[in-house]
């Protein structure tokens, strides 16, 4: 085990990738923050984060949540005016 410094922070998510993501981290029986963590330490060595059976419950979460973004509309999102 490693030994780390944890930060609270305020993060701004879209609404239905952090249900989907949320829904992920209960499947998979972590926190929320710890499925994020790993995400991104992944992510920073080109790694892929999960298995072919996890990617399929994925698909089936996106689809539950009604989750239709996908990579390639990742820096081209902007806010709904309230």
């Amino acid at each position: 085990m490693v030994t780390v410094d944890r930060v609270q922070t305020g993060l701004r998510v879209e609404r239905d990738v952090l249900k989907v993501l949320k829904a992920l981290a209960e499947y998979l029986d972590v926190s929320l923050g710890d499925l994020v963590e790993g995400l991104a330490l992944h992510a920073f060595e080109g790694k892929a984060p999960f298995s072919p059976e996890t990617l399929g419950k994925i698909e089936q979460l996106k689809s539950v949540y009604g989750l239709t973004l996908t990579a390639a509309d990742a820096h081209r999102l902007t806010e709904q005016s309230r």
